[in-house]
């Protein structure tokens, strides 16, 4: 077993309720977590079970009602906005089962303009962008806007996206849960293969039956 890389991210004793009184619904209950990078860890649990709650305070979405979440070193549980955004824009990379591109803009485009908002020149971003096309092998589809791209491929430029910052940690939520079983399983293949050559460490969640659960059951993830 190879040892593993510092903790990107960590919950400990993360407890989550929504509500106030008799009508309060506990989503998480002292949840503890860690990911390690170049790990890829599946997060596998029916719907309802509170999977994307859990996302959600990892991705510093929302607080926890108790407990911590560390990203690398730093506590964010007290955080201001303006610091939780930051930690977010610059830490933490989001996939999600339905890509979300702009429409209106290319491949390229799409992966170059929240590296632009992060602060890099155009020809910098643009660089970046057409490497990142490259390697999820869909360099030629650059100037096509998404609905010119296949299910797969809107997919590959919205994980590109998703890295394009240089994210310490990559949350993914059933990111080929919309894919027929043979592009998802390409797809969860390139996934697999940009988190361990770049170090990230990636948290996947999944339902028990979905493809990505297989997948990264193939892929000795850590369920």
């Amino acid at each position: 077993m190879n040892e593993k890389g510092a903790a990107v991210l960590r919950l400990e004793g993360a407890c989550q309720k929504y509500g106030e009184g008799a009508n309060i619904v506990e989503v998480l209950n002292g949840a503890d977590l860690a990911v390690h990078e170049g790990e890829i860890v599946a997060l596998v649990a029916p719907s309802g079970a509170g999977k994307s709650t859990l996302l959600h305070l990892a991705g510093l979405l929302e607080r926890p009602s108790s407990g911590e979440v560390y990203i690398g070193n730093k506590a964010c549980g007290k955080m201001n906005d303006d610091e939780r955004t930051r930690t977010r824009r610059v830490d933490v990379g989001f996939i999600y089962q339905f890509h979300h591109l702009l429409p209106e803009f290319s491949a390229l485009e799409n992966i170059t303009i929240p590296q632009m908002i992060a602060g890099l020149s155009k020809k910098e971003a643009t660089d970046r962008a057409s490497q990142l096309l490259e390697y999820m092998r869909i360099g030629q589809r650059a100037t096509h806007r998404p609905a010119e791209l296949s299910g797969g491929e809107q997919q590959r430029v919205a994980i590109a996206r998703a890295v394009a910052n240089g994210p310490k940690l990559l949350l993914a939520d059933e990111p080929t849960g919309n894919l027929d079983p043979d592009t998802a399983s390409y797809v969860f293949k390139a996934l697999t293969n940009l988190v361990r050559s770049s170090g990230l460490a990636a948290l996947i969640a999944t339902g028990p039956d979905g493809p990505d659960s297989d997948y990264c059951g193939g892929q000795n993830c850590a369920v």
